[in-house]
């Protein structure tokens, strides 16, 4: 059975649409629940990594001592080739990881925006998986640059950098697919105070009626899991 390992860092972000797959793919699924000082596991055991988001910034080692360990553990698990997925601060953490900068962005980007593939992104697995043009959910105020070594797959009006894969089995994703009706109502619950209003951020009012979105963007997230699922597979013979 594979073992996919899910690094948590609130109690509000967890895998939304993806358990779903994962648990129709034979997965067995753990976690690390950071605000519980769970510990990490053995890197070697676990065949998927998947980092969630929190609204926390990868710089804040001080205020969160185990951000540290947690990217060890990263890139750890790259150095080892496991299939690894970042989603908006998980993605950041996968960036500083591999050498990419992370810093504010210059508007914060909070609501329903569509993301445009990179010419990159729509020729490169497993992005071209997906439509060159689709509707996410975001939430963050910072951004990183491609790593080293990534490919940028995907960009948006208000951050160029939304998406990289590197060596074929780590993606990060600035923005969310993942996100359900009640995820969303969670986020506004323990965020709702960064909606003042700004640039690029859209109201209370209207991210709650943007959540029809999620059925079309839960289909992108499964084509996109997917090719990462093949991806792994055939890397694995």
């Amino acid at each position: 059975m594979m073992h996919m390992h899910v690094l948590r860092h609130v109690l509000f972000e967890g895998l939304g649409a993806i358990e779903p797959w994962a648990v129709r793919k034979g997965f067995a699924v753990t976690e690390t629940r950071f605000w519980l000082n769970e510990s990490l596991p053995n890197p070697r055991e676990i065949d998927w990594l998947v980092i969630m988001g929190g609204p926390m910034s990868v710089h804040d080692e001080r205020d969160y001592p185990w951000l540290a360990p947690e990217k060890t553990f990263i890139q750890e698990v790259i150095r080892l080739d496991r299939t690894v997925l970042g989603i908006c601060l998980g993605a950041q953490l996968i960036a500083e990881t591999l050498g990419g900068e992370v810093r504010k962005n210059a508007h914060k980007e909070i609501g329903w925006f569509p993301v445009t593939l990179t010419d990159s992104g729509r020729t490169s697995m497993p992005f071209n998986a997906l439509p060159a043009s689709f509707m996410a959910f975001h939430w963050h105020g910072e951004t990183f640059d491609i790593p080293p070594g990534a490919l940028h797959a995907a960009e948006s009006e208000a951050c160029t950098a939304q998406a990289f894969t590197y060596n074929h089995r780590v993606v990060g994703l600035q923005f969310h697919l993942e996100c359900t009706r009640d995820s969303v109502g969670d986020m506004l619950i323990h965020c709702g105070h960064e909606l003042a209003p700004a640039p690029g951020v859209q109201s209370c009012q209207a991210i709650q009626d943007g959540c029809g979105y999620t059925t079309g963007m839960h289909r992108d997230l499964e084509m996109l899991l997917e090719a990462m699922f093949r991806a792994a597979a055939a890397g694995d013979r």
